[in-house]
């Protein structure tokens, strides 16, 4: 079985890097003898998906190209296939090493491992590992949310995705299609970057807030892709972060450490509860939900009124 896998990957492997332009998937079933044995196109359809993926995996740029008929096709360039030959002193090869350490606890430990792997194999020198041995400090970016690694692959194959969403003031998920630009890590969560289609405008999404399955979607971006994704500042905003009012809350003794770290003042009311003076700015009112009866809004108003509507609206469910 390993090996008929093996054999028909590589088959793939050189139809798509021997052609000059691309290959739909009827002329690609009609030269590979696997495919023509598949029982139905659904079975056909299955296992040239998973080879496409498999062969992404290990490296190879893949394009996908929609011609005018509409009907998409393949190919993988040889020019987008061929590296330089890498050359990398000791103090960059730690440096790679480090990044690949980042992500052994991560969906991405096997491509950085594997990657480390290939870099050694072609020469690239050992380099000491100054968190082996000893060290209270571990690079880490955790990643517990299944949408991560479906909206990874999205982002790198420029595939569209549809997900279902509960934003924070709602009772219940809605569904939306999205053209996903990129992900970044921002204080402990991961956010998509992307246009949302149905809104017409780029939107970020927050992966923990994504229920079900992450869906890949047939065709190309309706939206051109910015050259900088500004996804943390669009973040820090949504926050509060850029704020240039305070608001005056009481938060229970020992909870809501991220709201203490952004505290201008904190002062200790007694009874098991602290006030504290943060910045207030656009989005607040949905951070403040999310640490439940530990936080109450004592001031301004406005705000007040925002976090009671965001409760009650989460309460009719």
């Amino acid at each position: 079985m390993a090996i008929a896998k093996a054999e028909r990957l590589m088959n793939l492997a050189l139809c798509l890097l021997g052609t000059r332009r691309p290959l739909s998937k009827r002329e690609l079933r009609g030269s590979i003898e696997a495919y023509l044995e598949a029982g139905s196109d659904d079975a056909f359809n299955r296992m040239f998906e998973r080879d496409k993926d498999d062969l992404r995996e290990l490296g190879l740029v893949i394009e996908t190209v929609e011609n005018l008929d509409g009907d998409t096709g393949y190919l993988a360039r040889r020019d987008s296939n061929r590296l330089p030959p890498i050359t990398l002193d000791a103090e960059e090869a730690a440096a790679l090493g480090l990044a690949a350490k980042v992500w052994q606890q991560a969906r991405l430990a096997g491509a950085a491992s594997g990657a480390l792997q290939k870099l050694r194999a072609a020469g690239m020198p050992e380099a000491e590992d100054a968190y082996e041995v000893h060290s209270a400090l571990e690079p880490r970016i955790p990643v517990h949310e299944a949408a991560f690694e479906p909206l990874m692959l999205a982002c790198r194959d420029r595939r569209p995705v549809t997900f279902d969403y509960r934003k924070a003031n709602a009772a219940r998920p809605e569904q939306r299609q999205v053209e996903p630009w990129t992900l970044e890590c921002w204080r402990g969560h991961w956010y998509l970057a992307g246009w949302d289609r149905d809104r017409g405008a780029e939107r970020v999404f927050r992966l923990s807030r994504i229920t079900g399955r992450v869906r890949s979607r047939a065709g190309a971006f309706t939206a051109e892709v910015p050259d900088v994704v500004t996804v943390r500042e669009t973040v820090e905003s949504w926050a509060g972060e850029t704020a240039t009012r305070t608001a005056l809350i009481r938060l229970r003794t020992g909870a809501g450490y991220p709201l203490r770290s952004r505290a201008i003042s904190v002062r200790e009311l007694g009874d098991g509860w602290d006030e504290l003076e943060i910045p207030y700015g656009h989005g607040l009112d949905a951070w403040l939900v999310e640490f439940g009866p530990d936080v109450v809004v004592q001031e301004p108003a406005d705000l007040r009124a925002d976090v009671v509507d965001r409760l009650r609206a989460v309460a009719k469910d």
